[in-house]
């Protein structure tokens, strides 16, 4: 949209109220990404697509019911064992005097999405000591307004596509509402985040020269999913879901955060290609943390549409700013940067 420009981190903490931690372990290959929401806590909704999702307490974000705002979000790797990094982050937030107020405990409310890096190389043989739980503390302790992008927290050991995944985010100001806008992304798709020549489905919607500023892709495969299964009955295992926030600072309701995350959704669609598959979880968060301004109904419907283009650029980023950790596939920087 004219005149919508990148926040001063281009990231998802340019929207107040939000901080960002990331943790990982290199032997494992794997990591864990905490978004706070502080005190005031944040609106939240989900969208959840893909085939074959992991997530906790995203039933309670659903439209009509009791909690509607949440204290963290946790992105992970590790399957479904990586759902554990919310159980740490959980009793961490308790201890600061945050959660739920139930009329006895706090309860801090946490949902959480997961992706599938177990066949990345990594030692997985943790036995009854999975890494997950530290992950999500040591992600929690250390959030903060910058973070690392590429090969860290939930990205860490993703793959996308072809290449190395990784850890991507960026936000923009809408001039109209005021309000800022941000997401983040985890990613770990089984489709591509870019054509043959290496140039980026998302570059449409680039600010700034984020990912290359090499232009949109000339060389889109003409079928998108069969030449990826290399003649299998089914694709890897190992490159499965890209998991997102997507956030406003602007006063919503439930319902409004709601249609908020499911337009924003779309930026993944902008982004991947095949996407929402059988194989992939794909899961994107709405947060609204109310700190911004408030909004009508033709604003919300901007919100969401600078979402979908702020997420498409999130997850073009991560991916362009993955770097080698020694698996068997290539960086994007290693593919395609020097024929570009």
């Amino acid at each position: 949209m004219s005149g919508v420009r990148p926040g001063p981190r281009n990231a998802l903490t340019d929207v107040a109220g939000l901080t960002v931690g990331n943790a990982q372990d290199e032997e494992v290959r794997t990591g864990t990404t905490v978004i706070l929401c502080g005190k005031t806590r944040a609106m939240a909704a989900v969208d959840v697509r893909g085939g074959g999702p992991g997530t906790r307490e995203t039933d309670a974000l659903a439209p009509g019911r009791l909690v509607q705002s949440i204290d963290a979000l946790v992105l992970s790797g590790g399957s479904a064992f990586g759902l554990d990094a919310a159980g740490s982050v959980q009793l961490w937030l308790a201890a600061q005097g945050l959660g739920y107020n139930t009329g006895g405990p706090l309860v801090p409310i946490v949902p959480a999405a997961i992706l599938f890096d177990l066949v990345n190389g990594g030692d997985k043989d943790w036995g009854m000591d999975a890494p997950y739980r530290n992950l999500g503390l040591q992600a929690a302790e250390a959030a903060s307004l910058d973070f690392d992008l590429g090969k860290a927290g939930a990205g860490y050991g993703a793959r996308a596509g072809g290449v190395e995944g990784g850890l991507g985010t960026a936000s923009a100001i809408d001039p109209v509402t005021g309000a800022t806008i941000g997401a983040l992304a985890a990613v770990n798709c089984f489709g591509d985040v870019c054509g043959e020549d290496g140039r980026f489905f998302a570059a449409l919607f680039e600010q700034e020269l984020e990912f290359g500023g090499h232009g949109p892709s000339q060389k889109v495969p003409a079928d998108p999913v069969f030449p990826k299964l290399r003649g299998k009955t089914k694709p890897d295992a190992r490159s499965n879901t890209t998991i997102a926030v997507v956030a406003t600072d602007a006063a919503l309701s439930h319902e409004d955060t709601q249609r908020f995350v499911t337009m924003a959704q779309a930026g993944l669609a902008r982004a991947v290609r095949p996407v929402y598959t059988p194989f992939d979880g794909d899961t994107v968060f709405g947060l609204a943390t109310g700190q911004g301004p408030e909004i009508d109904v033709l604003g919300l419907a901007r919100l969401g549409s600078i979402g979908a283009d702020v997420l498409a650029r999130a997850i073009a980023r991560g991916v362009y700013e993955a770097r080698s950790i020694g698996n068997a596939w290539p960086t994007w920087q290693d593919k395609f940067n020097n024929m570009l």
